[in-house]
């Protein structure tokens, strides 16, 4: 019986692949399976992922016939998984040997739906530790209670699936799978989903997953059209938190997450390429004035300055003069 089945979808990254897969292979063990999908590479992943569904113990490759996006591979990775528990990992990132051991003893002794942990970001040479963003650790808690305070980091804003572990019974209950075609922000909604319809969670300590950020094929990256999906999926956060019981007390914290990712996004607006520039402008001012206008004006009072002042400017734009911007 497989115990853990671990999601990989991978995507021109044949530069850091073989890192990704010798840390699963250090991870390997009897009951685990690595369920390797290829989403369309253009480079040569694809060889490195043919090799290693041979070498590594418990590997499985996948393969897209096109290139669906992250999102889309993970769903192809979840509707193969078989195992009591699963997890994931991006291709380009890895693990320090026995990393999914830990978790898997830390979720079955605690015996919640599922774990969060930390994690290493590595950016050229620079190492930086992230924490979830939970005091209590080892401690079964409630989901629905770490999304909350509105004004404050919570688990809602550690949003990547690749650090925990999660219990089939989620999957069952269909809280694990992301919103096909998300092309960026995919793990925004299903963070959420998870936190208000999962009944227990908890936050573990580990040092053994490192996250490699600055990849020029990530689309964190890129300035094109692709990254405005993070407007579908907030828009997807606020479609779906208005529809819970607890709407009154989830949806501020919905809203002023929304308004900080785009006033980040407009605070780096020469990333962008010019055309998407623009449809940023647009399209942000058209989520603004789709917000519950006196959630969102109480999120903008409790903003600092400029980030408050950039986004009641959009707001207040005529949509015509956005529209010819857009243009």
């Amino acid at each position: 019986m497989v115990k853990l089945s671990v999601v990989v979808p991978f995507y021109n990254v044949q530069t850091y692949a073989p890192e990704t897969l010798e840390s699963l292979r250090a991870n390997a063990r009897e009951d685990f399976e690595f369920l390797l999908v290829d989403d369309c590479s253009t480079d040569g992943t694809r060889e490195i992922l043919q090799r290693a569904a041979r070498e590594v113990p418990g590997a499985v490759l996948l393969r897209h016939e096109r290139n669906g996006g992250l999102a889309t591979a993970r769903n192809t990775g979840i509707d193969a998984a078989s195992g009591e528990y699963l997890a994931f990992l991006d291709g380009d990132d890895w693990l320090a040997p026995g990393h999914f051991a830990q978790l898997l003893r830390a979720i079955e002794e605690l015996g919640c739906d599922f774990v969060r942990t930390d994690h290493v970001q590595c950016t050229a040479r620079a190492r930086t530790v992230h924490r979830v963003p939970v005091g209590r650790r080892g401690e079964v808690l409630s989901p629905r209670d770490a999304i909350l305070p509105a004004g404050r980091s919570t688990s809602v804003d550690y949003p990547y699936a690749w650090a925990g572990m999660y219990h089939r019974r989620l999957l069952d209950r269909g809280l694990l799978r992301f919103t096909d075609g998300l092309r960026t922000a995919e793990d925004r909604p299903w963070i959420w989903r998870l936190h208000r319809e999962a009944e227990s969670f908890a936050a573990v300590t580990t040092l053994s997953l490192f996250y490699r950020r600055g990849v020029a094929t990530s689309l964190t990256q890129i300035g094109d059209i692709r990254q405005l999906d993070f407007l579908r999926a907030f828009d997807q956060v606020l479609d779906e938190t208005a529809k819970d019981p607890e709407a009154d007390r989830l949806l501020p914290k919905a809203v002023r997450t929304y308004c900080a990712i785009i006033a980040h996004h407009l605070g780096s607006i020469e990333r962008f390429e010019a055309p998407v520039a623009r449809a940023l402008r647009t399209r942000s001012a058209a989520a603004l004035r789709r917000m519950p206008q006196d959630v969102l004006r109480d999120a903008l009072d409790t903003m600092d300055t400029e980030r408050a002042t950039l986004l009641r400017r959009l707001r207040r734009r005529p949509a015509r003069v956005l529209a010819g911007a857009a243009g």
